[in-house]
């Protein structure tokens, strides 16, 4: 298998509240692929799509009542300790629940996450080994 990744589809418990949350709190703008039944956003060289829980899991044959720490979170590498600082203030603004604050990290970067409205868990780090 080529070792690449196209697609991180997320299943979602209500479709038009992430919808909602991925324009409006974080700006992004969606694919001319979205439909009325699932929404892509085209990102650096892969896409984010956003899919109802319940049909995630019927399409791939699994129970959708899973619950607790999803074991991934979903990362987004900033240019600066102070670009994190600034997207998280900025996030905070807008409602979004933060998760943890900006602080040092063990691994020698400086990291927050925050939560989308299914409790997935986004990373907001600086990395200065990138």
């Amino acid at each position: 298998m080529e070792q690449r990744l196209t697609f991180i589809t997320l299943g979602v418990k209500d479709l038009q509240k992430s919808i909602d949350f991925y324009e409006n709190k974080l700006g992004w703008k969606p694919s001319e692929m979205s439909t009325k039944e699932i929404v892509f956003y085209q990102l650096n060289g892969i896409h984010l799509s956003l899919y109802p829980l319940k049909e995630l899991a019927k399409d791939a044959e699994v129970d959708p009542a899973g619950n607790g720490f999803k074991g991934f979170t979903i990362s987004y590498n900033a240019k600066s300790e102070k670009d994190v600082d600034e997207i998280i203030d900025a996030l905070r603004k807008k409602g979004v629940n933060i998760i943890k604050e900006p602080q040092k990290v063990f691994w020698g970067g400086y990291s927050s996450y925050f939560s989308d409205p299914d409790d997935n868990l986004w990373e907001v780090a600086f990395n200065p080994f990138l």
